[in-house]
């Protein structure tokens, strides 16, 4: 079995200084909101052993924010082949990884998030908010095996779950 955790970028600057939609960075609720999701996941020991992220500005943080207010130990990869790419294009990303991780952690974009998990776990149709993690477990044994129809959606949380049910003041 192989978890593969979903994390959307959180919500973006639309700043008119950032011409580009590959350099937009976070806007400040997006950096709160990708902290919170780290911490999220080491609460529920959830934390990935390895994590690769969309080469945009905006990914690259909410992967970043997420690790550090996590305290997790991984080593964050940077992919420009998770940037504009396809559900089949990710799908190789996740067939390339080592076999001896068995949780990984995909920073990423829409519609492909929504598009992949959708397909991964079936035929479903998966909305995926900005910040929004998804765990989906694989059933297999290597991640070349990786294929559409072949995960089971564990769970989805968004950020604005976790703050409307005070999720950090019951642990704290």
């Amino acid at each position: 079995m192989k978890t593969l955790l979903l994390l959307r970028h959180g919500k973006s600057s639309w700043d008119a200084q950032h011409q580009l939609d590959h350099d937009r960075p976070l806007a400040k609720r997006g950096r709160k909101a990708a902290a919170l999701m780290g911490r999220y996941l080491t609460a529920l020991d959830e934390a990935p052993e390895h994590a690769c992220s969309s080469s945009a500005v905006r990914a690259r943080d909410t992967a970043g924010r997420a690790a550090q207010a996590g305290g997790w130990s991984c080593r964050i990869e940077i992919s420009e082949h998770l940037y504009h790419a396809s559900p089949d294009q990710v799908l190789e990303v996740v067939r390339k990884t080592d076999g001896g991780i068995a949780r990984l952690l995909l920073a990423g974009h829409e519609p492909t998030w929504s598009l992949l998990t959708g397909k991964l776990i079936g035929s479903a149709s998966v909305k995926f908010p900005t910040a929004a993690v998804a765990r989906i477990d694989l059933s297999i044994e290597n991640w070349r095996d990786a294929d559409f129809g072949r995960g089971t959606l564990v769970w989805l949380v968004t950020p604005k779950i976790l703050e409307r049910i005070g999720w950090e003041d019951a642990v704290s």
